[in-house]
């Protein structure tokens, strides 16, 4: 029987304690392989790209370049790399931002052990981690009326069955659990998530929530 590979993933972290606590619970978990952890973002950029980790834990209060601008040029160099933040942040105005620029999940400091290791298995599965009280904000900002929406043109008007699905997407849940909840198929969530990409021009989970709640 065939081992399955461990997951790369990597640290990008100003705080050396913290950086090491993370780096001790990633390289002792079974099927996570810690292969970098920096303390800049200016270093991930250098160092990541030849080390191609899956998913990378992102500090956005970073000396230099911050997090969020760094997630913007490392998705550029690594296409497909999961990017999860970890901040003290929670005010939509930076959890948008960390979303547009490619991130995937959004985690508030100071961040559990199995916190950490149960977001490394959901964002490799495809899911996008929040913290509880970041996902309710999330969720808050859907629920407040939109003062543009009158202005969107009709076919980049998403149904209500697509706004259901962006809800589902925002709050981290997983395409098979959102199937679930909604009783249709996988792929019909699929085709779903297809058309509101397709209308709100973008090509990422990350990039449809903070596309559509900025509107």
């Amino acid at each position: 029987m065939k081992t399955k590979p461990s997951i790369a993933v990597a640290i990008v972290e100003d705080n050396a304690s913290v950086r090491e606590s993370l780096q001790d619970i990633l390289g002792s978990a079974p099927g996570i392989c810690c292969v970098a952890a920096c303390s800049s973002g200016e270093q991930a950029l250098t160092t990541l790209p030849a080390l191609s980790p899956e998913v990378v834990f992102m500090d956005i209060n970073l000396p230099g370049m911050d997090g969020v601008a760094c997630v913007s040029q490392l998705v550029a160099k690594l296409p497909g790399v999961l990017v999860v933040m970890l901040t003290v942040h929670d005010d939509t105005e930076w959890i948008f931002k960390a979303l547009a620029a490619g991130a995937c999940g959004y985690l508030h400091k100071p961040v559990r052990a199995e916190e950490l290791l149960t977001a490394v298995k959901d964002v490799y599965a495809g899911g996008s981690p929040m913290t509880g009280n970041i996902a309710r904000k999330v969720v808050q900002t859907f629920i407040k009326p939109s003062t543009s929406k009158a202005k969107a043109q009709p076919d980049e008007e998403l149904t209500d069955r697509e706004r259901e699905v962006l809800e589902y997407l925002a709050q981290g849940y997983l395409y098979k659990e959102i199937a679930e909840r909604m009783n249709v198929s996988w792929h019909t969530i699929h085709t779903h998530i297809r058309h509101i990409y397709e209308k709100l021009h973008v090509r990422s989970r990350g990039e449809a929530v903070a596309s559509f709640i900025s509107r």
